[in-house]
């Protein structure tokens, strides 16, 4: 990662918003699905996404300025298909490390093609011992290409979500 990004600022004014009622003017969406069940399968689920795993399952990885995903961490994914790719950069807002949920969000900055935050999360519920992977995101229009997308540009974000999901289920 280039030393200009990390001066970079975020492409959008509603830092951190992921972490609670997600703010006005943007698409919204949130998804959640159970992945099984046991203490020992969020442990390792929440290991797996804060080392990325769920961008390096849907093969959309590039690279990240840390092994594991920490609060100023710098990353890039690609986007797009085939020669009709872009790289997009981002950096992590928030870690979660909690108990019960661990997981990060990570935002966008210049260049990448949407605008907003995205919360990526795994969290286990003792009451009947299940885990959940979850994708949490605010966003829009960042460029041109994307305004036009509309509405394809949403069903793929949400295509890709349950994609990240997947990448965390016991094989």
């Amino acid at each position: 990662m280039s030393h200009e990004s990390a001066s970079a600022p975020f492409t959008y004014s509603d830092v951190g918003a992921t972490g609670g009622e997600f703010p006005p003017g943007y698409d919204h969406f949130r998804l959640r699905r159970r992945i099984g069940s046991g203490r020992a399968l969020f442990d390792k689920a929440g290991s797996q996404l804060l080392a990325y795993e769920m961008q390096r399952g849907t093969g959309i990885f590039v690279q990240a300025s840390t092994p594991n995903a920490e609060p100023g961490t710098e990353l890039s994914v690609r986007l797009g298909f085939g020669p009709f790719g872009i790289t997009a950069p981002c950096r992590v807002v928030y870690v979660l490390d909690e108990p019960n949920r661990r997981g990060f969000a990570y935002g966008t900055l210049p260049g990448h093609p949407e605008s907003g935050e995205e919360l990526f999360a795994v969290e286990y519920d003792p009451a009947d011992d299940s885990v959940h992977g979850m994708v949490a995101a605010f966003s829009r229009p960042g460029t041109w290409y994307t305004r036009v997308g509309g509405p394809v540009v949403r069903i793929i974000q949400r295509w890709f979500a349950a994609r990240y999901i997947a990448t965390l289920r016991p094989r």
